[in-house]
C-alpha cells in the first residue's frame, strides 16, 4: 500500500505483513527504523524480545517506539514495557500497517519517534 507521492527522507512509502519500503531500500528484516537510520534488529518474533534485545531501541532516543508485530496486534512479555517504562520510554504495540501509518504521522510532525519492526524470516 503506498502511504506517499512524497519521497521526503525518512518516510516509509510502503509496507507488505513481509516489508517496508523506504525511499532508498526495502526492510525485509527486523530493524529498528528511524528518520536518521535503519538498523538490523535481530529479533525475529515478539515472544523473544526481552530487556536485552531492548537496549538497541532504547538507545535510539525516541520518546515513543512504535511496535511493528506484523499482520497483527502481539504484545511483548510485560516485563519488556514495563522496562521501556522504567526508562522514560513509551511502547506502542501495532499491526505492521498501523505502525507505518502513524510512524509517518509522528515523523512529519518532527517528534522522536522509533519503528520497532518484528518480520518474520523469510520462507
Amino acid at each position: 500500500m503506498p502511504l506517499t507521492s512524497d519521497h521526503a527522507p525518512g518516510l516509509i512509502l510502503g509496507y507488505t505483513d513481509r516489508e517496508v519500503r523506504l525511499a532508498d531500500q526495502v526492510v525485509r528484516t527486523s530493524a529498528l527504523i528511524t528518520p536518521q537510520a535503519v538498523v538490523d534488529w535481530p529479533v525475529r518474533s515478539v515472544a523473544e524480545l526481552d530487556v536485552l534485545k531492548l537496549a538497541p531501541l532504547l538507545a535510539t532516543g525516541a520518546d515513543v517506539v512504535l511496535l511493528a508485530t506484523g499482520a497483527r496486534q502481539e504484545f511483548p512479555p510485560p516485563g519488556v514495557l514495563a522496562a521501556a517504562a522504567a526508562a522514560g520510554v513509551g511502547i506502542e504495540v501495532m499491526d505492521v500497517g498501523a505502525a507505518c501509518r502513524t510512524y509517518n504521522v509522528l515523523v512529519a510532525e518532527d517528534r522522536a519517534v522509533a519503528l520497532a519492526l518484528v518480520l518474520p524470516a523469510a520462507p
